[in-house]
């Protein structure tokens, strides 16, 4: 019961904003500079040859970190985000220099141009979207003396509701439980049998009973 809440609690975490990213310093490459570089750099450096120019991509990680042929210098140096030319060229003032070109009508806002230097800063690490990426086991989040957690799913969901400056709701009511899970489910609320048998034994089992039965209607 308290696994299938918080699997769903989770869900609703699970991609922070890009403000978040920026408060606690993390920036993803996938999540917070890939759509920023998609919407405002791959119709001219992306992976249509016809539209390309300067025969520059940066929709590839080798592209995007190789020496560029005419100036010797690279469009990302991990590290330093003022020798990088993607940086210098989104924040550069003369009009024939800057990217994205002014008559494209395109641009950047300072909280995105922020997010590039924090993350070539950072590294510029370039992973993939994550159903591309080798599983991992991740480490267990630390939670002191919470009596709250009671399993690995709630570690993880309340490291991400510290990290939101949120707290835990209270435990709800049994005939709230059933009535959710019946919503969801199946759109209509639970039967006077199913709520008196929960409320009768209010425990795991008859919960995971109950889900079953709901899964199995037609409604569902």
């Amino acid at each position: 019961m308290r696994i299938l809440q918080n699997v769903l609690l989770f869900i609703s975490f699970a991609v922070p904003s890009a403000a978040l990213a920026e408060k606690t310093n993390q920036v993803d490459f996938t999540r917070d500079i890939k759509p920023i570089l998609s919407d405002r750099c791959y119709t001219c450096h992306g992976p249509d040859a016809q539209s390309r120019e300067a025969d520059l991509r940066l929709d590839l990680r080798d592209e995007a970190f190789a020496a560029l042929s005419s100036s010797g210098g690279k469009i990302l140096v991990a590290g330093k985000p003022h020798r990088s030319e993607l940086f210098l060229r989104v924040t550069e003032t003369d009009t024939e220099l800057k990217m994205p070109p002014p008559d494209s009508k395109l641009s950047l806002n300072p909280a995105e141009i922020e997010l590039i230097k924090q993350w070539i800063s950072q590294g510029a690490s370039w992973n993939h979207h994550w159903s591309f990426e080798r599983v991992v086991k991740p480490a267990l989040p630390r939670v002191g003396k919470s009596t709250w957690v009671r399993n690995d799913i709630d570690r993880f969901v309340w490291q991400r509701m510290r990290q939101a400056k949120q707290s835990p709701a209270k435990q709800a009511t049994a005939e709230t439980l059933i009535r959710r899970i019946a919503f969801d489910l199946t759109g209509l609320p639970p039967s006077i049998e199913m709520l008196d048998r929960y409320l009768a034994s209010p425990n795991e089992g008859t919960y995971a009973a109950i889900v079953d039965e709901l899964l199995k209607s037609d409604h569902y």
